[in-house]
This record gives C-alpha cells, sequence and structure tokens, in this order.
C-alpha cells in the first residue's frame, strides 16, 4: 500500500532530514511537554474538520434528492 504522505512532501521537496530538522525546531520552540497537547489538539482539529464537511456533504446530498423528486414529480 503506497504512503499518500511522500507525495505531499514531495511537492513541497521535503526529505527526510529536512523533516527531521522541522520536527527538532518544533520541539525546541514548544518543549517536550508541550507536544502531545499539540498533537491532540491536532487530531481534534482534524475529526472535527472531517465531520464538518460529512454533514455538508450529506446536506447537499439531501438538498440534490429533494431538487431530483420535486423534478420528476412535475
Amino acid at each position: 500500500m503506497p504512503s499518500l504522505v511522500s507525495p505531499v512532501f514531495a511537492i513541497f521537496g521535503l526529505g527526510g532530514p529536512e523533516l527531521m530538522i522541522i520536527l527538532v525546531i518544533i520541539l525546541l520552540l514548544f518543549g517536550g511537554s508541550k507536544l502531545p497537547q499539540l498533537a491532540k489538539g491536532l487530531g481534534e482539529s482534524v475529526k472535527e474538520f472531517k465531520k464538518a464537511a460529512k454533514d455538508t456533504d450529506d446536506a447537499t446530498k439531501a438538498t440534490d434528492d429533494k431538487k431530483s423528486d420535486s423534478h420528476g414529480k412535475n
């Protein structure tokens, strides 16, 4: 199974060494004790974004279904 992370970083020209440098800088800026909190917050944000996107998609499908039903009855 190919990884989706590698192509994304390849677009920005980031490889292993660059990612390690970025991680070290983040560690220095926020400290080791803050990293779990940051990761948890990021995870919750992604979860909320996916939920909102799914809700929007469901609402769009429901609207489309109502439009197609009303056109079929005329």
